[in-house]
Formats: C-alpha cells, structure tokens, sequence
C-alpha cells in the first residue's frame, strides 16, 4: 500500500532559534561565514561552483539561460543540520534511524505550479554531512557530468514535468526543501530552505527542411503504403524532435498491412544506419531458442540448467539451482539473487560486465531464498546470457552462424552487428545492431505468426507463448518469452502491444490486434526522458496516425 503523505506543521526554525544552539539533538557545524548568516533559510543559484571563501551575495544568479553545454549549482543554507530537523519530526527516534530513514524532500515549482516533488532517497548522503552539515553545494546541471545527487534529481524533475514546463520563454522556478521521514509514513516538516531563479529558454532555431516530412521509396521487401497519413501531424512531431522536445530520436517507422507507412530519420541517421537498440536485442534471443527447439537441437524451453551444466563445480550450489529453468530465464522469474532494478543486488548486470566470465559470474550466484519459483518478475540480463550460451552450444557452428543461416538470411538481413561476450559469443543481453527497416522486419514475422514471405520460420506455437502473459509486471503491464506487454489508451479506445525495449528509448511494438508494427530508435541512453517520450510520441503522435483511416471507417 502506497505511504500516506503526511505535511507536519512545526514551526522547526522557531523552535531551534528560540531554544538556542545547546538544544539542539546532535550538534551542528558552526555557521562561520557571514554570506551563511544572513541566508539562513535560502538557496542560491549560482553558474559555475564557486567555493564558499570566495562566495558573495552578487554570485547569486537571478536569471539563468537554460542552454547547452551551461552550469547550474544550489547551495543551500541551513540553521541546523538535517538531523536536527528530522529529529523534530519523530523525538522518539535515534540518531541512527533518523539518518537511515530520513532525507531531504525537494519540491519543484514553475510559474507558480508545483510540477514535481521528491523525496531523496535515504542514502543519498552519508550519516556525517546529515547530523553535522548546515549548508552544502550541489551541481544540477554540470558540463563535466559531475557525480552527485543533484545532477540525477534534476534530471528526474526535467523528465517529470520540468521539460515541458519549461518550454521556450521566461519562467520562474522555485525550489522548496523540507525534511521528510519514512517510518509507518511518510511525514515531512515545514520549508527549511527556499530559492527562486528567472529561467529563459531561448528559441532553438531549425532547419525546415527537417520538418518536412521525408521522401520514401520501396524496397526489395517492403512496398509502400497507399493510405492518405496525415502530414501536418507527422510534421508536427517531426518540429518537436528537430527542437528537442523530444531528444537523441533516430528513427521512427511504422508498418501497416506489411506495407511501409511512416519512415522518418533524425539526428544524422538514415536508412542504412545500425542501431544500438540495447536490449531490443534480448527479443532475438528468445526467437534463436524459439528456432532451436523447432529444430530440435534444445528440446524445451522446460529443461532445467543442470541438463547443460554442472551445477555443482559453480560457487553457491544449492538443488535450487538444479530446478531453474530456461522459461524462468526468458520470463525473467529465476531465483538467482540478480536484478538489474536493485543497484545493491549481486547480479546486477553492472557487477557482471567488467567479469572476465558472463556465465561463469552468473552460474556462481546464491540463491535468492525470498523469490518463489516461477512467481516473481524480475529483471535479470545476465540470466539471458546464460540462455545465449546454451543456444551456442547446442546448435552447430555456433550461436551466431546459426542465427545467420536460420533467421537473418530467411528475413533478407545482410546488414547487421553483434556485441560480443568475452568469450567472443554473440551477445544475447542486448546491442544488437539493425538498421529501422530491418527491426521492422523482426516484428512483422512475430504478426505474422512466424512467417516470412510464406516460410514458417519460428512456429506459431513459439510466437504465441512468447507473445502472451507469462508473468504479471504491474496491474497493465506483463512480460512473454523477452518480450513486454502493455495497453495504450487513445481517444477512448484501447491498444494491447507486444513490444521489445532497450535502454535510451528503443522499441519494436508489435500489435495484438491490428496489421500494424512501429519501431522507434533513440540514443537517450541512460536519461530521465528516454522512456518516457517514447510514450508520449505514441499516445500523442504514433498511434493516432496509424490508426487515423480505421477510425474514419468505423465512423
């Protein structure tokens, strides 16, 4: 159940102030400089990081042109130490819990509209600055990608509301900071530090000629489209990723009844660049197994891990492992102890990429003995690892002459590129490069049921298992045999997709009920905005243009 926000009205400053220093719960760092004793209660703006010694009231930034390659850094002047004020919040606690379960919280406002509110995460900061520290500096926006908090809770406010806020024009932000705790509840006390800054966002010049939608021809394999598409609107989007509304788009293609109807490229590529679409990649390893089995070199997706290795000679075996699945792996619902969503957990894929051994780091796991078998979704790349080296061994001349020979020849593919493992084996987890027309081609075969210009080259029975609900992710979202699932809702009518994903905003949607494919490759690898325009181009753009005419139809 979600916490319940809860806003305390304490009157902290008040109640230090009048009590003095010596009430205090831990004690503070001096307040020594006199920019600090007369700002208590402030945040200033400020460009480039100027150390306190040197910093004066006139470094303070009153107006701030948001622009590239520019810096934005706050510092904050407190009366007291975070400690202090969480103290407030719950007497009761030790020190030790109020600094583990405490932080600051952080409202955005623009143009007087709140637009975004978050509470730092509890180990954002170390124990000493929370009980000690009574003012300090943080980077929002940095030209040197400076490590720290500031610059990723900027990020998050611009892909949550900021950018659009703050379009083209003069804006005035303000950023309030309270004290929050999360005990049964989230409870938070009033503002200890509050700024304001004119934020002017020049006008982003463009070329027209990119707004102009783009001259296609057809292909050896795809014809175009007859069907009218409504210009102005692909225009339209076309202006917002010239401007970078929307940023780091490629490409965008959409395929109706088999038939090329959108094809735009941006940013330098065209169509015959290779893509990085990340773990778009991980979809082909479920179709490699999905052939493989069809071609009986593996007999099941049901066949457990100590049928290709042993177990035993790995570090941490339990008979657990012994039961893991190669389904469990292509629905991300193994009981390794890895998830790519917990930054902590052992098996992250950021712990395995810098190993000499993908496998043999995987296969020396523990066990994670809180996961039911087959019952809990969770993201693990280096699981698809194992299952790309598991194809490799077990279909002839390797992972990556098969999947030449039995699907990228069969689908006219000549033009692509894999990441490898360190053991030079075609990597499974994800970088798998394609041209736009050719991921499109990957998802057409999946809405034709496995056929390729009449060649059945993944069974049907495969498609429909890995284009299904295996596992539940939310109450809207599941996940197949490496592929997502989800249902856009536009002008009142709803859109169930099956869609590969990769980091930066790379998808192939494949949709369940109408003739339609859409591919959509980006480069905002690793931003706040990267995922999020995606949906935005899709409920606002993408889908109502390709389902424009059928609309008109049923009209």
């Amino acid at each position: 159940m979600k916490s319940k926000i809860t806003t305390l009205v304490l009157g902290v400053l008040t109640y230090l102030n009048v009590s003095g220093q010596k009430s205090e719960f831990v004690k503070s760092d001096s307040i020594i400089y006199p920019i600090h004793q007369s700002n208590i209660g402030k945040i200033a703006f400020m460009g480039q990081a100027i150390a306190i010694e040197n910093f004066k009231a006139t470094d303070f930034l009153e107006s701030f042109e948001l622009k590239e390659k520019t810096d934005l850094n706050i510092r904050v002047f407190l009366g007291h130490s975070l400690t202090n004020y969480l103290h407030l919040l719950s007497p009761q606690l030790p020190i030790e819990e109020l600094t583990k379960n405490g932080n600051y919280q952080f409202t955005f406002i623009v143009d007087n509209k709140k637009i975004y509110v978050e509470n730092l995460n509890a180990g954002a900061g170390n124990a000493e600055s929370k009980n000690h520290k009574t003012m300090f500096r943080v980077p929002l926006i940095s030209t040197t990608n400076e490590d720290s908090w500031g610059r990723f809770l900027w990020n998050r406010f611009f892909g949550n509301g900021g950018q659009e806020a703050l379009s083209e024009g003069e804006h005035q932000l303000k950023i309030e900071i309270r004290p929050y705790l999360k005990l049964t509840e989230v409870v938070t006390g009033d503002i200890i530090a509050e700024g304001q800054l004119k934020i002017i966002v020049p006008e982003i010049k463009i070329d027209e000629k990119l707004v102009k939608i783009q001259m296609i021809k057809p292909t050896k394999e795809w014809q175009l489209a007859s069907e009218q598409i409504d210009v102005a609107k692909i225009e339209e989007l076309n202006r917002k990723i010239a401007k970078q509304t929307y940023k780091n788009v490629t490409s965008i293609v959409a395929i109706k009844d088999g038939k090329i109807l959108i094809e735009e490229y941006f940013n330098g590529a065209n169509r015959n660049t290779l893509h990085d679409t990340r773990s778009v990649g991980k979809s082909f390893a479920s179709t490699l197994l999905g052939i493989a089995i069809k071609d009986k070199y593996i007999k099941s997706e049901t066949q457990n891990l100590k049928e290709f290795y042993n177990l035993k000679s790995y570090q941490n075996y339990s008979k657990a492992k012994d039961s893991i699945t190669l389904k469990s792996l292509l629905t991300m619902s193994s009981t390794f102890e890895g998830s790519d969503m917990n930054s902590e957990s052992p098996g992250n894929e950021e712990n395995m990429y810098p190993t000499k051994n993908w496998v043999d780091f995987t296969l020396n796991l523990p066990i994670d003995k809180t996961k039911q078998v087959n019952k809990q979704w969770d993201y693990f790349t280096a699981g698809v690892v194992v299952l790309g080296d598991i194809i490799h061994k077990s279909v002839p001349n390797g992972l990556e002459k098969y999947a030449q020979k039995n699907l990228f020849e069969p689908l006219a593919i000549t033009k692509y590129k894999w990441q490898f493992t360190p053991q030079k084996i075609a990597n499974t987890a994800g970088s798998l490069q394609l041209s736009s027309l050719d991921y499109a081609k990957f998802g057409q075969l999946y809405l034709n049921e496995g056929k390729w210009n009449g060649k059945q080259i993944v069974s049907q029975d495969w498609v429909a298992k890995s284009l299904s609900h295996q596992m539940v992710i939310s109450d809207d979202e599941f996940y197949g045999y490496l592929f997502w699932n989800k249902t856009y809702t536009v002008n009142g009518l709803n859109y169930e997709v099956y869609y590969s994903s990769g980091n930066g905003g790379n998808r192939i949607f494949i949709f369940k009920d109408q003739p339609i494919v859409i591919v959509i490759t980006a480069t905002a690898y690793n931003t706040p905005y990267g995922e999020k325009q995606v949906e935005k181009m899709m409920q606002e753009y993408l889908i109502p243009l390709v389902m424009k005419k059928t609309a008109d139809k049923s009209n």
